[in-house]
C-alpha cells in the first residue's frame, strides 16, 4: 500500500508539472565547480521521463569519489565530459534506488509503483530523477532501498575487474588493497563467490570488518607490507594505489594480472599519466598490468541482484546523510576512509 501511495503522488506531481510547470522537489544543486559548499539544498522543477525513461521517486543514493571529482571538477580532464565551465548537470550523483513514480510512452518493462535500483547521468541527489529504463532493475526483495543504492557503480567496477579483467577462476589467489573501502568490500564478496583465495589488504580497525566479508586472509598495512612478503597472487586489485608499481608487482606471479584503480592522480590528467605507464610496462613483462574504466551495463547489474538475492553480496554502509547533508557526505567521501559506502536517504 505505502508503494502505491507513493506511486499515486508522483504521478500527480509529474502531471501538474506538466500542466502548469510548478511542481517542485528538493534537491542538492551546484552552479560552479568547487568544494562540497558549492552544493545547496534547493527546490528546482520535478524532470519529466522522456519516451524511453522513468522517473524514479529517489529513496536513497550512494556517492563515491568519482561524484567528488565531478563536483570539484579536478581532474580537469572530467570537464570534457561534464562542461568546461561549469557543470552540464546541476544536479549531481549518479546511484539510486527508489520507486517509478511515472514512465515514459515507449516504456513497457517497468510501471509505476515498482522498486528499482541503477544509476543515471547524474541528478540523484534530489526528490526525484528521470532515469533510462535500461539503467534500471528491480530491487531484490532481501535488500532494503539503502542498500540497494549502495550498489551500482562501487558493485559494478568490482564485478568487471574480477570477471572481464581478471577473469577469476576457482582456486585462483586474489589480493585487494582498500578492501574495505566501496569498491574494496564489493571486491572481495565477489572473488569469493567466483572461489577465488581471497587476501583483503586494509587498517586495523578494519580487520574484522573484511574477515566478516569472507577473505581467507586478512593483512593489516600498518604492520605487514604485502609487497615485501613471500606471499605470490593471481590477481591484485589496486584500489589504494600507496605503493609503487614495481612494489605491487613483487607479489603477483610471474603471469598475474595487477589492475590498479584508485581513480586518483594529478591536478590535469588524475589517472591517465599512471594508465599509460602501465600500458607500457605491460610491453616489457609477462605480467599483466591493466588498468580499466568501469563501464555501466544493465546485465551486470542483473547479475549483481543475483548476487545480492543469494546472500554471496551484501553491501557494507558506513553512514547515512539526509538529503540537506549531501555536501557532509561527499566531504566525508573526499577524506578516503569509508567502510563501505555512503549513503544518502531521501
Amino acid at each position: 500500500m505505502a508503494i502505491e501511495q507513493r506511486s499515486n503522488a508522483g504521478k500527480r506531481l509529474v502531471s501538474g508539472a506538466t500542466r502548469a510547470g510548478t511542481a517542485t522537489m528538493r534537491a542538492a544543486v551546484q552552479h560552479r565547480y568547487g568544494p562540497p559548499s558549492v552544493l545547496e539544498s534547493s527546490e528546482v522543477g520535478i524532470p519529466l521521463p522522456g519516451r524511453g525513461d522513468v522517473l524514479v521517486q529517489v529513496g536513497a543514493a550512494s556517492v563515491h569519489p568519482g561524484d567528488y571529482f565531478v563536483m570539484t571538477g579536478e581532474p580537469y580532464v572530467v570537464r570534457l565530459v561534464f562542461g568546461f565551465r561549469r557543470p552540464r548537470h546541476g544536479i549531481p550523483g549518479r546511484d539510486l534506488a527508489g520507486v517509478v513514480a511515472a514512465v515514459g510512452k515507449d516504456v513497457t518493462a517497468l510501471r509505476p509503483g515498482d522498486e528499482v535500483f541503477g544509476w543515471s547521468t547524474a541528478g540523484t541527489l534530489a526528490e526525484y530523477a528521470s532515469v533510462p529504463t535500461d539503467h534500471l532493475v528491480s530491487v531484490p526483495a532481501n535488500v532494503s532501498v539503502a542498500e540497494a543504492a549502495a550498489v551500482p557503480t562501487s558493485a559494478l567496477t568490482a564485478l568487471q575487474a574480477m570477471r572481464k579483467i581478471a577473469n577469476v577462476q576457482p582456486s585462483q589467489t586474489v589480493l585487494v588493497t582498500g578492501a574495505s573501502g566501496g569498491v574494496g568490500s564489493f571486491a572481495v564478496q565477489i572473488a569469493k563467490a567466483f572461489g577465488a583465495e581471497v587476501t583483503g589488504v586494509c587498517s586495523t580497525r578494519n580487520v574484522e570488518l573484511v574477515r566478516s566479508l569472507g577473505a581467507d586472509h586478512v593483512v593489516d598495512y600498518a604492520s605487514t607490507d604485502f609487497t615485501r612478503a613471500e606471499k605470490r597472487y593471481d590477481v591484485i586489485l589496486d584500489n589504494v594505489e600507496a605503493q609503487p608499481l614495481a612494489a605491487v608487482r613483487r607479489a603477483l606471479t610471474p603471469t598475474g594480472i595487477l589492475i590498479p584503480n584508485s581513480g586518483r592522480g594529478g591536478r590535469w590528467l588524475g589517472p591517465l599519466g599512471r594508465i599509460v605507464k602501465a600500458r607500457v610496462l605491460s610491453g616489457f613483462t609477462r605480467q599483466q598490468l591493466r588498468p580499466f574504466t568501469s563501464v555501466e551495463k544493465r546485465q551486470d547489474l542483473l547479475t549483481l541482484a543475483d548476487l545480492l538475492t543469494t546472500g554471496q553480496v551484501r553491501p557494507v554502509i558506513d553512514r547515512t546523510y539526509p538529503l540537506d547533508d549531501a555536501a557532509d557526505a561527499l566531504r566525508y567521501v573526499a577524506a578516503g576512509h569509508t567502510r563501505g559506502k555512503v549513503v544518502i536517504t531521501v
